[in-house]
Protein backbone atom coordinates (compact mmCIF):
# COMPACT_ATOMS: atom_id res chain seq x y z
CA UNK A 1 0.00 0.00 0.00
CA UNK A 2 2.81 2.13 0.93
CA UNK A 3 4.34 1.35 -2.19
CA UNK A 4 1.48 2.42 -4.24
CA UNK A 5 0.97 5.50 -2.65
CA UNK A 6 4.64 6.11 -3.40
CA UNK A 7 5.06 5.49 -6.59
CA UNK A 8 1.98 7.67 -7.57
CA UNK A 9 3.08 10.58 -6.25
CA UNK A 10 6.87 9.82 -7.82
CA UNK A 11 4.81 9.50 -11.02
CA UNK A 12 3.22 13.20 -10.94
CA UNK A 13 6.46 14.72 -9.92
CA UNK A 14 7.50 13.38 -13.32
CA UNK A 15 4.40 14.64 -15.03
CA UNK A 16 4.88 17.92 -13.30
CA UNK A 17 8.99 18.06 -14.31
CA UNK A 18 8.12 16.64 -18.05
CA UNK A 19 5.39 20.03 -18.13
CA UNK A 20 7.94 22.33 -17.31
CA UNK A 21 10.69 21.43 -19.52
CA UNK A 22 8.55 21.79 -21.88
CA UNK A 23 8.33 25.39 -21.23
CA UNK A 24 12.06 25.35 -21.46
CA UNK A 25 12.87 28.22 -24.39
CA UNK A 26 9.39 29.61 -24.27
CA UNK A 27 8.08 33.40 -23.20
CA UNK A 28 5.84 31.81 -19.93
CA UNK A 29 6.75 33.31 -16.66
CA UNK A 30 7.00 29.90 -15.42
CA UNK A 31 9.77 28.79 -17.56
CA UNK A 32 12.92 27.24 -15.74
CA UNK A 33 16.03 27.58 -17.59
CA UNK A 34 16.55 24.27 -18.12
CA UNK A 35 15.01 20.70 -18.20
CA UNK A 36 15.33 19.38 -14.60
CA UNK A 37 13.84 21.86 -12.76
CA UNK A 38 10.91 20.86 -10.56
CA UNK A 39 8.95 22.93 -8.05
CA UNK A 40 5.97 24.25 -6.85
CA UNK A 41 6.62 27.69 -7.75
CA UNK A 42 8.82 29.52 -10.42
CA UNK A 43 12.39 29.57 -10.41
CA UNK A 44 12.67 33.08 -9.93
CA UNK A 45 12.34 32.31 -6.53
CA UNK A 46 16.41 31.35 -6.78
CA UNK A 47 17.45 33.91 -8.78
CA UNK A 48 16.25 36.02 -6.28
CA UNK A 49 18.14 34.89 -3.76
CA UNK A 50 21.10 34.83 -6.08
CA UNK A 51 20.78 39.09 -5.85
CA UNK A 52 20.33 38.48 -2.11
CA UNK A 53 16.86 39.03 -1.91
CA UNK A 54 15.72 38.57 2.16
CA UNK A 55 12.86 37.03 4.05
CA UNK A 56 9.90 37.41 3.81
CA UNK A 57 9.91 37.98 -0.07
CA UNK A 58 11.37 34.76 -0.66
CA UNK A 59 11.18 31.90 2.02
CA UNK A 60 13.94 28.96 1.45
CA UNK A 61 13.86 27.96 -2.21
CA UNK A 62 16.65 25.76 -1.65
CA UNK A 63 15.17 23.86 1.40
CA UNK A 64 11.89 22.79 -0.54
CA UNK A 65 14.19 21.76 -3.18
CA UNK A 66 16.00 19.39 -0.71
CA UNK A 67 12.85 18.14 0.50
CA UNK A 68 11.56 17.22 -2.84
CA UNK A 69 15.00 14.99 -3.89
CA UNK A 70 15.37 13.67 -0.58
CA UNK A 71 11.93 11.82 -0.87
CA UNK A 72 12.56 10.74 -4.45
CA UNK A 73 16.03 9.64 -3.43
CA UNK A 74 14.22 7.57 -0.47
CA UNK A 75 11.51 5.91 -2.75
CA UNK A 76 14.61 5.10 -5.24
CA UNK A 77 16.82 3.65 -2.50
CA UNK A 78 13.79 1.94 -0.07
CA UNK A 79 10.91 1.50 -2.31
CA UNK A 80 13.07 0.69 -5.36
CA UNK A 81 11.69 3.14 -8.04
CA UNK A 82 13.81 4.14 -10.97
CA UNK A 83 11.87 6.96 -12.26
CA UNK A 84 12.54 8.42 -8.86
CA UNK A 85 15.88 8.64 -9.39
CA UNK A 86 15.52 9.78 -13.16
CA UNK A 87 13.56 12.91 -11.51
CA UNK A 88 16.02 13.65 -9.03
CA UNK A 89 19.40 13.39 -11.54
CA UNK A 90 17.09 15.68 -13.64
CA UNK A 91 16.94 18.17 -10.38
CA UNK A 92 20.61 17.61 -9.32
CA UNK A 93 21.78 18.69 -13.14
CA UNK A 94 19.55 21.81 -12.70
CA UNK A 95 21.13 22.36 -9.37
CA UNK A 96 24.51 22.69 -11.19
CA UNK A 97 23.91 24.67 -13.95
CA UNK A 98 22.64 27.24 -11.00
CA UNK A 99 25.41 26.98 -9.05
CA UNK A 100 28.48 25.08 -10.48
CA UNK A 101 29.16 28.06 -12.52
CA UNK A 102 28.78 31.11 -8.98
CA UNK A 103 31.98 32.64 -7.98
CA UNK A 104 32.78 31.57 -3.85
CA UNK A 105 31.97 34.99 -3.01
CA UNK A 106 28.29 35.20 -4.15
CA UNK A 107 27.31 31.85 -2.24
CA UNK A 108 28.63 32.54 0.64
CA UNK A 109 26.72 35.87 0.74
CA UNK A 110 23.75 34.29 -0.42
CA UNK A 111 23.77 30.99 2.59
CA UNK A 112 24.23 33.75 5.03
CA UNK A 113 21.19 35.52 4.69
CA UNK A 114 18.69 34.31 7.39
CA UNK A 115 15.70 31.73 6.75
CA UNK A 116 16.40 32.93 2.69
CA UNK A 117 19.42 31.39 2.44
CA UNK A 118 18.29 27.99 4.37
CA UNK A 119 19.23 25.30 2.47
CA UNK A 120 18.65 22.34 4.61
CA UNK A 121 20.81 19.30 3.74
CA UNK A 122 21.20 19.99 0.02
CA UNK A 123 24.93 18.84 0.60
CA UNK A 124 23.80 15.39 2.22
CA UNK A 125 21.39 14.70 -0.92
CA UNK A 126 24.27 15.90 -4.24
CA UNK A 127 26.95 13.92 -2.22
CA UNK A 128 24.27 10.92 -2.11
CA UNK A 129 23.75 11.76 -5.72
CA UNK A 130 27.54 11.26 -6.68
CA UNK A 131 27.64 8.24 -3.92
CA UNK A 132 24.99 6.47 -6.29
CA UNK A 133 25.84 7.63 -9.90
CA UNK A 134 29.79 8.54 -9.93
CA UNK A 135 28.84 12.17 -11.44
CA UNK A 136 31.34 14.45 -10.52
CA UNK A 137 29.12 17.80 -10.89
CA UNK A 138 27.27 16.19 -7.91
CA UNK A 139 30.46 16.60 -5.80
CA UNK A 140 30.91 19.81 -7.27
CA UNK A 141 27.06 20.82 -6.51
CA UNK A 142 27.72 19.56 -2.93
CA UNK A 143 30.80 21.66 -2.42
CA UNK A 144 28.79 24.86 -3.50
CA UNK A 145 26.90 24.69 -0.16
CA UNK A 146 29.94 25.02 1.90
CA UNK A 147 28.92 27.83 4.33
CA UNK A 148 32.44 29.36 4.51
CA UNK A 149 32.28 31.43 7.60
CA UNK A 150 30.88 28.84 9.67
CA UNK A 151 32.30 26.04 7.89
CA UNK A 152 36.23 27.31 8.43
CA UNK A 153 35.63 28.52 11.72
CA UNK A 154 34.40 24.97 12.80
CA UNK A 155 37.34 23.50 11.43
CA UNK A 156 40.11 26.18 13.21
CA UNK A 157 37.51 24.57 16.52
CA UNK A 158 36.39 28.58 16.94
CA UNK A 159 32.61 28.85 18.75
CA UNK A 160 30.80 31.69 16.01
CA UNK A 161 27.33 30.08 16.78
CA UNK A 162 25.84 32.47 19.36
CA UNK A 163 23.37 34.57 17.34
CA UNK A 164 22.94 31.80 14.34
CA UNK A 165 19.93 30.47 13.15
CA UNK A 166 20.33 26.61 14.80
CA UNK A 167 18.42 24.16 12.41
CA UNK A 168 19.26 26.41 9.68
CA UNK A 169 23.26 25.20 10.26
CA UNK A 170 22.97 22.19 12.06
CA UNK A 171 22.16 19.64 8.48
CA UNK A 172 25.21 21.62 7.07
CA UNK A 173 27.53 19.57 8.86
CA UNK A 174 25.92 16.31 8.09
CA UNK A 175 26.55 17.46 4.85
CA UNK A 176 29.84 18.32 5.34
CA UNK A 177 30.23 14.67 6.85
CA UNK A 178 28.60 13.36 3.66
CA UNK A 179 31.41 15.05 1.55
CA UNK A 180 33.80 13.60 3.79
CA UNK A 181 32.74 10.39 3.14
CA UNK A 182 33.04 10.71 -0.23
CA UNK A 183 36.57 12.38 -0.39
CA UNK A 184 37.94 11.20 2.73
CA UNK A 185 38.93 15.18 3.09
CA UNK A 186 39.35 15.58 6.96
CA UNK A 187 38.54 19.03 7.34
CA UNK A 188 34.69 18.15 6.45
CA UNK A 189 34.96 15.42 9.05
CA UNK A 190 36.65 17.88 11.83
CA UNK A 191 34.02 20.52 10.84
CA UNK A 192 31.65 18.14 12.07
CA UNK A 193 33.04 17.21 15.00
CA UNK A 194 33.91 20.40 16.32
CA UNK A 195 30.57 21.82 15.44
CA UNK A 196 28.75 18.89 17.75
CA UNK A 197 31.39 19.35 20.43
CA UNK A 198 30.02 22.71 20.55
CA UNK A 199 26.77 22.50 20.60
CA UNK A 200 26.72 19.44 23.22
CA UNK A 201 26.47 20.12 25.96
CA UNK A 202 27.56 23.85 26.09
CA UNK A 203 24.12 24.47 24.15
CA UNK A 204 21.67 21.82 25.76
CA UNK A 205 18.73 21.47 27.95
CA UNK A 206 18.03 18.29 30.36
CA UNK A 207 16.01 17.01 28.06
CA UNK A 208 18.35 17.32 24.96
CA UNK A 209 16.69 20.40 23.44
CA UNK A 210 18.99 23.44 22.17
CA UNK A 211 19.57 26.25 24.27
CA UNK A 212 19.42 29.44 22.83
CA UNK A 213 16.49 32.16 21.73
CA UNK A 214 14.17 30.42 19.48
CA UNK A 215 15.77 29.27 16.54
CA UNK A 216 18.34 30.92 17.96
CA UNK A 217 21.87 29.55 19.31
CA UNK A 218 22.57 31.03 22.57
CA UNK A 219 26.43 32.18 23.81
CA UNK A 220 28.57 29.31 24.44
CA UNK A 221 27.75 27.62 28.34
CA UNK A 222 24.48 30.19 28.48
CA UNK A 223 21.72 27.74 29.40
CA UNK A 224 19.89 29.30 32.38
CA UNK A 225 19.60 32.55 31.42
CA UNK A 226 18.02 31.40 27.37
CA UNK A 227 14.74 29.46 29.40
CA UNK A 228 12.10 31.56 27.62
CA UNK A 229 8.49 30.73 26.21
CA UNK A 230 10.13 29.90 22.67
CA UNK A 231 12.39 27.25 23.33
CA UNK A 232 13.48 24.92 22.19
CA UNK A 233 12.83 24.20 18.72
CA UNK A 234 12.02 19.94 17.68
CA UNK A 235 13.38 19.88 14.44
CA UNK A 236 17.20 20.85 15.32
CA UNK A 237 17.23 17.64 17.90
CA UNK A 238 15.77 15.77 15.33
CA UNK A 239 18.84 16.61 13.12
CA UNK A 240 21.43 16.29 15.74
CA UNK A 241 19.89 12.90 16.54
CA UNK A 242 21.23 12.53 12.61
CA UNK A 243 24.41 14.20 12.91
CA UNK A 244 25.20 12.16 16.41
CA UNK A 245 24.26 8.46 14.73
CA UNK A 246 26.57 9.12 12.08
CA UNK A 247 29.32 10.69 13.86
CA UNK A 248 29.43 7.44 15.64
CA UNK A 249 29.88 5.30 12.82
CA UNK A 250 33.24 7.33 11.62
CA UNK A 251 34.36 7.59 15.60
CA UNK A 252 32.22 4.62 17.81
CA UNK A 253 32.41 7.36 20.24
CA UNK A 254 30.31 6.40 23.09
CA UNK A 255 29.35 10.14 24.04
CA UNK A 256 27.28 10.60 20.67
CA UNK A 257 24.67 7.64 21.58
CA UNK A 258 24.82 8.95 25.29
CA UNK A 259 23.50 12.55 23.75
CA UNK A 260 21.06 10.36 21.32
CA UNK A 261 19.75 8.06 24.39
CA UNK A 262 19.17 11.92 26.47
CA UNK A 263 17.64 13.04 23.69
CA UNK A 264 15.16 10.34 22.14
CA UNK A 265 13.86 10.30 25.89
CA UNK A 266 13.62 13.55 26.20
CA UNK A 267 12.33 16.11 24.10
CA UNK A 268 11.70 13.75 21.48
CA UNK A 269 9.58 10.94 23.30
CA UNK A 270 7.89 14.17 25.35
CA UNK A 271 7.18 15.76 21.47
CA UNK A 272 3.92 14.27 20.49
CA UNK A 273 0.61 14.26 22.50
CA UNK A 274 0.02 10.35 22.61
CA UNK A 275 -3.57 11.04 20.97
CA UNK A 276 -5.15 9.17 17.76
CA UNK A 277 -5.81 11.86 15.39
CA UNK A 278 -6.17 11.05 11.42
CA UNK A 279 -5.86 15.44 10.67
CA UNK A 280 -3.62 16.63 12.75
CA UNK A 281 0.10 14.78 13.85
CA UNK A 282 0.00 16.70 17.44
CA UNK A 283 3.59 17.20 17.54
CA UNK A 284 5.57 20.26 19.04
CA UNK A 285 7.31 23.16 17.32
CA UNK A 286 8.91 24.21 20.28
CA UNK A 287 9.52 22.63 23.55
CA UNK A 288 9.40 25.61 26.20
CA UNK A 289 11.33 25.14 28.94
CA UNK A 290 10.21 28.40 30.72
CA UNK A 291 8.33 28.51 34.46
CA UNK A 292 4.50 27.38 33.47
CA UNK A 293 5.33 26.26 30.08
CA UNK A 294 2.93 24.19 28.27
CA UNK A 295 3.51 21.97 25.20
CA UNK A 296 1.00 23.16 22.35
CA UNK A 297 0.67 20.09 19.75
CA UNK A 298 -0.16 20.59 16.19
CA UNK A 299 1.74 21.59 12.81
CA UNK A 300 0.53 20.61 10.00
CA UNK A 301 2.67 21.45 6.91
CA UNK A 302 5.15 22.65 9.64
CA UNK A 303 8.83 21.48 9.15
CA UNK A 304 8.84 20.35 12.87
CA UNK A 305 5.32 18.62 12.01
CA UNK A 306 7.36 17.17 8.53
CA UNK A 307 10.63 16.01 10.40
CA UNK A 308 8.69 14.94 13.79
CA UNK A 309 6.36 12.37 11.73
CA UNK A 310 9.44 11.00 10.34
CA UNK A 311 11.31 10.47 13.68
CA UNK A 312 8.23 8.56 15.66
CA UNK A 313 8.48 6.24 12.88
CA UNK A 314 12.01 5.61 13.18
CA UNK A 315 13.00 5.24 17.38
CA UNK A 316 14.41 1.26 16.11
CA UNK A 317 16.93 3.39 13.60
CA UNK A 318 20.19 3.54 16.01
CA UNK A 319 19.37 0.56 18.42
CA UNK A 320 22.49 -1.75 17.11
CA UNK A 321 25.05 -0.70 15.22
CA UNK A 322 27.96 -3.18 13.68
CA UNK A 323 31.00 -3.21 13.05
CA UNK A 324 32.23 -2.27 9.50
CA UNK A 325 33.92 -6.04 9.62
CA UNK A 326 30.70 -7.89 11.32
CA UNK A 327 32.97 -8.60 14.19
CA UNK A 328 31.13 -6.51 16.77
CA UNK A 329 27.73 -5.16 17.76
CA UNK A 330 26.97 -2.15 19.60
CA UNK A 331 23.62 -2.15 21.53
CA UNK A 332 23.05 1.77 21.81
CA UNK A 333 19.61 1.83 23.07
CA UNK A 334 17.36 -0.37 25.62
CA UNK A 335 13.70 -0.40 23.95
CA UNK A 336 11.67 -3.50 22.49
CA UNK A 337 13.22 -4.43 19.03
CA UNK A 338 14.04 -7.43 17.10
CA UNK A 339 17.94 -7.57 15.41
CA UNK A 340 17.11 -9.51 12.11
CA UNK A 341 21.12 -9.82 10.95
CA UNK A 342 21.46 -12.23 7.97
CA UNK A 343 25.10 -11.62 7.46
CA UNK A 344 25.81 -13.66 10.90
CA UNK A 345 23.23 -16.00 10.98
CA UNK A 346 21.81 -14.25 14.37
CA UNK A 347 18.25 -13.17 15.57
CA UNK A 348 18.61 -10.85 19.06
CA UNK A 349 15.23 -9.87 20.35
CA UNK A 350 15.25 -7.44 23.32
CA UNK A 351 12.59 -7.41 25.80
CA UNK A 352 12.82 -4.35 28.04
CA UNK A 353 10.43 -1.64 29.83
CA UNK A 354 12.49 0.72 29.73
CA UNK A 355 12.26 3.98 30.08
CA UNK A 356 9.52 3.41 32.63
CA UNK A 357 10.58 0.54 34.33
CA UNK A 358 12.80 1.94 37.15
CA UNK A 359 14.58 -1.52 37.76
CA UNK A 360 16.34 -0.14 34.16
CA UNK A 361 16.33 -4.22 32.92
CA UNK A 362 16.71 -5.20 29.35
CA UNK A 363 17.16 -8.93 28.03
CA UNK A 364 18.87 -9.81 25.04
CA UNK A 365 17.74 -13.76 23.53
CA UNK A 366 19.98 -14.69 20.93
CA UNK A 367 19.16 -16.79 18.03
CA UNK A 368 22.07 -18.66 16.23
CA UNK A 369 25.57 -19.53 16.41
CA UNK A 370 28.64 -17.27 16.21
CA UNK A 371 31.56 -15.64 17.63
CA UNK A 372 30.84 -11.76 18.38
CA UNK A 373 31.78 -9.41 20.25
CA UNK A 374 28.76 -7.61 21.92
CA UNK A 375 29.64 -3.96 23.49
CA UNK A 376 26.52 -2.95 25.52
CA UNK A 377 26.08 1.30 26.42
CA UNK A 378 26.95 1.38 29.92
CA UNK A 379 23.98 4.51 30.33
CA UNK A 380 25.84 8.28 31.64
CA UNK A 381 23.70 8.98 34.45
CA UNK A 382 24.43 4.83 36.20
CA UNK A 383 25.15 5.43 39.43
CA UNK A 384 23.99 1.88 41.52
CA UNK A 385 25.90 0.04 38.87
CA UNK A 386 25.47 -1.47 35.90
CA UNK A 387 25.41 -5.80 35.89
CA UNK A 388 25.18 -8.13 33.31
CA UNK A 389 24.65 -12.07 33.71
CA UNK A 390 24.81 -14.05 30.87
CA UNK A 391 22.66 -17.28 31.45
CA UNK A 392 22.29 -16.58 34.88
CA UNK A 393 26.02 -15.76 35.53
CA UNK A 394 26.77 -12.44 36.30
CA UNK A 395 29.71 -11.23 34.52
CA UNK A 396 32.94 -9.11 35.73
CA UNK A 397 32.58 -6.15 33.86
CA UNK A 398 34.06 -2.94 34.27
CA UNK A 399 30.89 -0.82 33.63
CA UNK A 400 32.15 2.88 34.06
CA UNK A 401 29.15 5.41 33.44
CA UNK A 402 29.19 6.83 29.73
CA UNK A 403 31.23 3.52 27.87
CA UNK A 404 30.86 0.29 26.93
CA UNK A 405 31.18 -3.42 27.85
CA UNK A 406 32.24 -6.12 25.86
CA UNK A 407 30.90 -9.67 26.32
CA UNK A 408 32.96 -11.60 23.34
CA UNK A 409 32.45 -15.61 23.56
CA UNK A 410 30.78 -18.07 21.06
CA UNK A 411 26.87 -17.40 20.74
CA UNK A 412 24.28 -20.05 20.91
CA UNK A 413 20.78 -20.09 20.22
CA UNK A 414 18.32 -19.84 23.64
CA UNK A 415 21.65 -17.44 25.35
CA UNK A 416 20.16 -14.59 26.88
CA UNK A 417 22.21 -11.25 28.32
CA UNK A 418 20.35 -10.06 31.11
CA UNK A 419 21.51 -6.24 31.54
CA UNK A 420 20.15 -3.91 34.71
CA UNK A 421 20.79 -0.25 35.17
CA UNK A 422 18.58 0.77 37.94
CA UNK A 423 17.58 3.94 37.97
CA UNK A 424 18.18 6.90 40.23
CA UNK A 425 17.08 10.42 40.57
CA UNK A 426 19.82 12.94 39.93
CA UNK A 427 20.18 16.95 39.88
CA UNK A 428 21.40 18.37 36.77
CA UNK A 429 22.95 22.04 37.12
CA UNK A 430 22.83 24.85 34.46
CA UNK A 431 26.15 25.19 33.19
CA UNK A 432 26.15 29.67 33.46
CA UNK A 433 24.01 29.12 37.17
CA UNK A 434 24.23 26.44 39.01
CA UNK A 435 20.91 27.57 41.57
CA UNK A 436 19.23 27.07 37.90
CA UNK A 437 18.43 23.19 37.99
CA UNK A 438 16.53 20.03 36.80
CA UNK A 439 16.06 16.42 38.07
CA UNK A 440 16.03 13.51 36.37
CA UNK A 441 15.38 9.82 36.59
CA UNK A 442 17.41 7.50 35.04
CA UNK A 443 17.13 8.89 31.42
CA UNK A 444 14.41 10.37 31.73
CA UNK A 445 13.48 13.72 32.38
CA UNK A 446 11.11 15.50 35.09
CA UNK A 447 9.17 18.19 35.50
CA UNK A 448 7.33 20.07 38.12
CA UNK A 449 3.28 20.30 37.53
CA UNK A 450 2.31 23.85 38.25
CA UNK A 451 0.86 26.78 36.74
CA UNK A 452 2.58 29.25 38.75
CA UNK A 453 5.17 31.65 36.30
CA UNK A 454 7.70 32.00 38.40
CA UNK A 455 10.35 29.46 39.12
CA UNK A 456 9.25 27.41 41.71
CA UNK A 457 11.81 26.64 44.92
CA UNK A 458 13.40 23.38 46.55
CA UNK A 459 15.50 23.37 49.46
CA UNK A 460 16.82 19.53 49.60
CA UNK A 461 20.06 19.64 51.84
CA UNK A 462 18.51 19.95 54.31
CA UNK A 463 17.07 16.38 54.44
CA UNK A 464 20.28 14.78 53.12
CA UNK A 465 21.21 11.06 53.83
CA UNK A 466 25.08 10.43 53.87
CA UNK A 467 24.46 8.25 50.49
CA UNK A 468 23.51 11.38 48.97
CA UNK A 469 20.09 9.31 48.05
CA UNK A 470 17.60 11.57 46.46
CA UNK A 471 15.10 9.53 46.73
CA UNK A 472 14.93 10.15 50.33
CA UNK A 473 14.42 14.08 49.96
CA UNK A 474 12.14 13.79 46.29
CA UNK A 475 10.03 10.97 47.46
CA UNK A 476 8.22 8.51 45.64
CA UNK A 477 4.44 9.45 45.37
CA UNK A 478 1.70 6.89 44.20
CA UNK A 479 1.84 6.67 40.49
CA UNK A 480 4.84 5.45 38.69
CA UNK A 481 8.17 7.33 38.45
CA UNK A 482 6.05 10.24 39.94
CA UNK A 483 7.42 12.30 43.00
CA UNK A 484 6.68 14.98 45.67
CA UNK A 485 9.37 17.55 47.13
CA UNK A 486 8.35 20.31 49.09
CA UNK A 487 5.16 19.64 48.20
CA UNK A 488 5.52 19.80 44.67
CA UNK A 489 4.62 16.88 42.63
CA UNK A 490 7.15 15.64 39.72
CA UNK A 491 6.11 13.83 36.64
CA UNK A 492 8.25 11.98 33.79
CA UNK A 493 8.20 14.65 30.94
CA UNK A 494 7.11 11.92 28.08
CA UNK A 495 3.90 12.32 29.90
CA UNK A 496 2.71 14.17 27.13
CA UNK A 497 -0.25 16.53 27.81
CA UNK A 498 -0.89 20.26 27.74
CA UNK A 499 -0.76 20.62 31.63
CA UNK A 500 2.11 23.15 32.67
CA UNK A 501 4.99 22.18 33.53
CA UNK A 502 8.46 23.61 35.16
CA UNK A 503 11.69 21.95 33.80
CA UNK A 504 13.78 23.77 36.07
CA UNK A 505 13.49 25.11 39.47
CA UNK A 506 15.80 27.28 41.32
CA UNK A 507 17.61 26.03 44.53
CA UNK A 508 17.23 27.54 47.49
CA UNK A 509 19.63 27.03 50.41
CA UNK A 510 19.92 30.29 52.53
CA UNK A 511 21.58 28.82 55.61
CA UNK A 512 24.00 25.98 56.23
CA UNK A 513 21.98 23.57 57.93
CA UNK A 514 22.81 19.60 58.38
CA UNK A 515 19.81 17.72 59.34
CA UNK A 516 18.07 19.20 62.24
CA UNK A 517 21.50 21.26 63.13
CA UNK A 518 21.45 24.94 61.99
CA UNK A 519 24.15 26.92 61.72
CA UNK A 520 23.26 30.82 61.46
CA UNK A 521 25.17 31.08 58.79
CA UNK A 522 24.30 32.18 55.36
CA UNK A 523 25.30 29.27 52.26
CA UNK A 524 26.92 31.58 50.16
CA UNK A 525 28.22 30.78 46.52
CA UNK A 526 31.88 30.99 45.75
CA UNK A 527 33.18 32.69 42.28
CA UNK A 528 31.72 29.57 39.96
CA UNK A 529 28.21 29.86 41.14
CA UNK A 530 28.62 26.80 44.07
CA UNK A 531 27.53 27.48 47.42
CA UNK A 532 29.08 25.64 50.55
CA UNK A 533 26.89 23.29 50.50
CA UNK A 534 26.78 22.41 47.03
CA UNK A 535 31.08 21.75 47.20
CA UNK A 536 30.55 19.94 50.48
CA UNK A 537 27.65 17.31 49.32
CA UNK A 538 29.42 17.36 45.69
CA UNK A 539 32.18 15.07 47.56
CA UNK A 540 29.85 12.46 48.34
CA UNK A 541 27.99 9.65 48.79
CA UNK A 542 30.12 9.28 52.45
CA UNK A 543 29.91 6.06 54.24
CA UNK A 544 29.78 7.40 58.02
CA UNK A 545 29.58 10.80 59.70
CA UNK A 546 33.30 11.12 59.78
CA UNK A 547 33.16 11.28 55.95
CA UNK A 548 30.94 14.59 56.06
CA UNK A 549 32.58 15.89 58.68
CA UNK A 550 36.38 15.87 56.68
CA UNK A 551 34.51 17.39 53.83
CA UNK A 552 32.77 20.35 55.51
CA UNK A 553 36.30 21.05 57.21
CA UNK A 554 37.94 20.56 53.40
CA UNK A 555 35.35 23.37 52.40
CA UNK A 556 35.55 25.51 55.37
CA UNK A 557 39.36 25.85 55.11
CA UNK A 558 39.18 26.64 51.31
CA UNK A 559 36.55 28.99 51.92
CA UNK A 560 38.80 31.12 55.16
CA UNK A 561 41.51 30.95 52.89
CA UNK A 562 39.77 33.09 50.07
CA UNK A 563 37.81 35.17 53.22
CA UNK A 564 34.53 33.80 52.44
CA UNK A 565 34.46 32.45 56.05
CA UNK A 566 35.78 33.41 59.75
CA UNK A 567 37.77 31.01 61.74
CA UNK A 568 35.06 31.43 64.02
CA UNK A 569 32.45 30.06 61.54
CA UNK A 570 34.86 27.19 60.11
CA UNK A 571 34.66 26.02 64.01
CA UNK A 572 30.84 26.16 64.13
CA UNK A 573 30.05 24.36 60.90
CA UNK A 574 33.04 21.82 61.58
CA UNK A 575 30.83 21.01 65.27
CA UNK A 576 27.52 21.26 63.81
CA UNK A 577 28.80 18.68 61.05
CA UNK A 578 29.71 16.53 64.01
CA UNK A 579 26.90 16.38 65.67
CA UNK A 580 24.43 15.79 63.04
CA UNK A 581 22.19 12.67 62.82
CA UNK A 582 21.97 11.87 59.59
CA UNK A 583 20.71 8.78 57.78
CA UNK A 584 22.70 6.68 55.78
Amino acid sequence: VYKDKADYMVGALGACQDALAALVGTDDPAAPSRAGYLAAYPETQFVLLEQYATYPRIWAPWYTCHMIMRGLLDAYQHAGNEQALRIVRGMGDWAYSRLGHLPRTQLDRMWRIYIAGEYNAMPVVMADLYALTGDEKYLTTAKCFDNTYLFEAAVANEDTLNGEHANQHIPQYQGYLEIYEQTGEQRYLAAARNFWDMVVPHRTYVDGGMAGSGEIFGARDVVAATIQQDNAETCCVYNMLKLSRSLFFHTADPKYMQYYERSLYGQILGSRRNTASDTNPLLTYFVPVNPGAHRSYGNLGTCCGGTGLETHAKFQDSVYFSSADNSTLYVNLYLPSTLDWPERGLTITQSTDYPTDPAGTSTLTITGDADLDLRLRVPYWVERGFTVRVNGVRQQVAAVPGTYVSLSRRWRTGDRVEIAAPFTLRIERALDDPATQAVAYGPVPLVIRSSATEYQSLTLYRDYPLSRDLSQVIRPAGEPMTFTANGLTLVPFYINTTESYHMYFRRAEPEIVFGAVGTGIENRTDAEGLTFLDEVWDRGPFRNRGGLVRAVTEVADARVATGDLTSRQRQVLIEAAARAQLPS
